[in-house]
């Protein structure tokens, strides 16, 4: 039987959202074959925990606003781990394919003709859905879900097409975008999306102090500043997001420290 990870190869495996819960059984196996892991700063501790003591591990931060090494220098990392032909594990926070600058990784081994693989994981946005007991997409109402980024350089507009987004069919996830929200809020309702568009903040989605505010688009912002800690924030707006739940979720919810709507 091939081993799982070959000497010399590279897998980008996705953490999930914090919780250990939520890793594949295939990132599982993965992180107790490798032989050193390169690691995120939005790798759940409960994640790292499961790194057995006989592996290599590397922090190479990469928190929005917080990187402690840039791009360049972690691709340099990875290559020569698996040039110098070691089990190689890139975990990264979420699913590696959504915002995870998985890409420039997969170029740099490439270029020096290092396999790479990928292992998904849930990403922030179903599991801050699935800790709100609600549904990402709406029959009849919600019939598109977008993936955004609100991050960017120091000093530059968050350069998106907000006549695309305000949709009122549509469900946006927006990652990174804690410290846009009033910039996030005032294109959407100048783009013709309605202030009173339901909006939610989860912030440490699927861990033990996860927070979960609901509010509204003109009020996004000031539920941010009121409400929101220095934790990784998903802000999740459409009519989703104000659909009640079913019975027995409320009490599920609220066990996590719901703020309800700020008004």
């Amino acid at each position: 039987m091939p081993e799982l990870i070959a000497p010399g190869t590279v897998w980008l495996v996705g953490a999930g959202p914090g919780d250990p819960d939520l890793l594949t059984r295939k990132a599982e196996k993965l992180i107790s074959a490798a032989d050193i892991i390169f690691y995120d700063a939005l790798v759940g501790s409960g994640v790292l925990d499961l790194i057995p003591d006989h592996v290599e591990r590397v922090s190479v931060g990469k928190r929005s606003g917080r990187h402690s090494k840039d791009q360049g220098t972690i691709c340099g990392l990875i290559v020569e781990a698996a040039l110098l032909g070691k089990r190689v594990v890139r975990l990264k926070g979420g699913d590696p394919s959504i915002f995870g600058r998985t890409t420039e990784e997969l170029d740099a081994c490439a270029g020096k003709g290092i396999p790479v693989h990928i292992c998904p994981g849930v990403t922030a946005a179903s599991a801050a859905a699935a800790s709100a007991g609600l549904s990402l997409t709406l029959r009849g109402a919600a019939r598109k879900l977008s993936f955004i980024t609100a991050h960017a350089r120091a000093g530059e507009p968050l350069d998106i097409d907000w006549n695309a987004l305000a949709d009122p069919e549509a469900t946006l996830a927006i990652y990174m975008g804690k410290g846009a929200a009033h910039d996030i809020s005032a294109h959407l309702i100048k783009a013709g999306l309605s202030p009173k568009t339901p909006a939610m903040i989860v912030e440490n989605a699927s861990l033990p102090n996860e927070r979960i505010v609901h509010t509204r688009l003109d009020l996004l912002s000031i539920a941010v500043g009121a409400k929101v800690t220095d934790g990784p924030a998903l802000l999740l707006i459409g009519a989703a997001v104000g659909r009640p739940r079913p019975d027995g979720a409320e009490n599920i919810v609220s066990a996590k420290k719901v703020d309800l709507l700020i008004s």
